[in-house]
């Protein structure tokens, strides 16, 4: 199983470079897709997720809950997402000359609480997903990270298995995704 949130920030605090870069592949993508939600382009959105982690270097020793991480790195990746667009903003205006008539536009870079929720919900459920077994793993992966519903013939055939065994298995990894979720309290 992967190790907790909590033992790989105390790991990073020892400077071992494997937690650390765990921690990061763990939450990529949650911060990337933090500052895209917030309407940077890909590059911004990558200088962004650059100062999120810089910013947890620096904070690493202040963390007084480790377990809760994530909620941590999604609150900064708004924040820096927030800064990152204000600036962009203000540099336009800057730029703008001084006698064209600017009207006010609404700030569209802060996420709703709801988004931000859902996203990470999202990283909880690519967590716990990471830690079931292969089989299981590749099985809800088919059934359900797909955009079309693959027929169970084809489910079967890839995993090498019966079609009538695809809904039972399915059925129980469902419910070792749960008891994951669960512990991980989701």
């Amino acid at each position: 199983m992967n190790p907790s949130d909590e033992a790989l920030i105390l790991a990073c605090r020892n400077g071992d470079a494997t937690a650390w870069e765990a921690l990061v592949d763990r939450y990529q993508r949650l911060v990337f897709s933090i500052a895209r939600h917030a309407g940077l382009d890909h590059d911004q959105a990558t200088d962004v997720f650059q100062r999120v982690f810089a910013r947890l270097v620096e904070y690493l020793g202040q963390i007084e809950q480790p377990a809760y991480i994530g909620a941590w790195l999604a609150t900064t990746a708004r924040h820096e997402a927030w800064r990152f667009s204000r600036r962009e903003r203000m540099a336009r205006v800057a730029s703008l000359d001084s006698a064209v008539s600017i009207e006010p536009v609404a700030d569209k870079a802060l996420l709703p609480e709801a988004l931000i929720l859902r996203l990470e919900e999202q990283q909880q459920v690519r967590t716990a997903l990471a830690a079931l077994d292969e089989r299981c793993r590749r099985l809800l992966t088919l059934l359900f990270y797909r955009a079309d519903t693959a027929p169970y013939a084809e489910i079967a055939a890839t995993l090498v298995m019966s079609e009538g065994s695809v809904g039972p298995t399915r059925a129980r990894c469902l419910q070792k995704l749960r008891r994951i979720l669960n512990d991980l309290n989701f």
